[in-house]
């Protein structure tokens, strides 16, 4: 993957995330101390990066694993998926297993105590993540806890728990949540391997959360049918899939 920067580090915008601040003092010393490098900002968690991204649209994100609330790992992932997202150079004190992973995808990571050459050296070779890479490296981590969609108003988070259900339509997947849906720029079968432990296929273009599942029932034109909680219309079940559904309503509510 080649350098968005092209070994050159000239007026290059950089968003430090590290949820402690003496961290956080010690990358922008470092970062001031390089020529043509700027600080345009600093967030203490996942969430504060995504928002300040969008806002300051940095070059280069120096980017904390271990975060609470989201940690680096989910929010890359969600700026994996930016069309100009920014480069992500992780700053981490995981094991050889997690770097070994970084390695074979081609990702950025420096590890703590963060030195000065290996600053220089990791922003000449920064590249823009990809997808694939991305989602490779997080294989070992959970399912997000988060979807990220693009609104008029700036990138806005969706809680994983409080979706009922995903429909697929063409390029394109609707997310259910509350009473709300938006359009998720992912395709469905994606979601149905990442989120396999709480949602299962019901047609092949929707995805229900089993969480959700209130009951099956059979239509006049003895169609199965299934009802959600919270949802006042029910959703079709293919034939197909009516024993996993039998199967997921047999479940504790608490275990679904």
């Amino acid at each position: 993957m080649p350098s968005i920067y092209q070994q050159s580090m000239s007026n290059t915008r950089i968003l430090i995330a590290d949820d402690e601040a003496p961290a956080r003092a010690r990358l922008r010393r470092l970062v001031e101390e390089l020529d043509g490098c700027k600080v345009v900002g600093e967030a203490e968690h996942g969430h504060a990066v995504l928002t300040q991204c969008e806002q300051l649209t940095p070059d280069v994100v120096l980017l904390d694993i271990r975060m609470p609330d989201m940690d680096g790992i989910e929010a890359a992932r969600h700026l994996a998926r930016l069309d100009e997202g920014p480069a992500v150079i992780f700053t981490t004190a995981f094991d050889s297993y997690a770097m070994e992973a970084f390695d074979a995808q081609a990702v950025g990571y420096l590890l703590k105590p963060v030195r000065r050459e290996r600053l220089v050296r990791a922003l000449r070779q920064a590249a823009r993540l990809t997808r694939a890479a991305m989602d490779a490296v997080a294989s070992p981590h959970a399912a997000r806890r988060n979807l990220c969609v693009r609104k008029s108003t700036g990138l806005r988070l969706i809680d994983v728990e409080t979706v009922s259900h995903f429909q697929a339509d063409q390029k394109y997947t609707t997310v259910f949540h509350g009473e709300e849906e938006d359009l998720l720029d992912e395709p469905l079968k994606d979601l149905a391997e990442e989120f396999k432990d709480r949602f299962i296929r019901i047609h092949r273009s929707v995805l229900v959360a089993t969480r959700f599942l209130d009951r099956l029932e059979k239509n006049s034109a003895g169609q199965y049918e299934v009802w959600l909680r919270g949802r006042d219309a029910p959703l079709p079940v293919s034939r197909r899939h009516v024993t996993d559904v039998k199967l997921a309503l047999r479940r504790p509510v608490a275990s679904r």
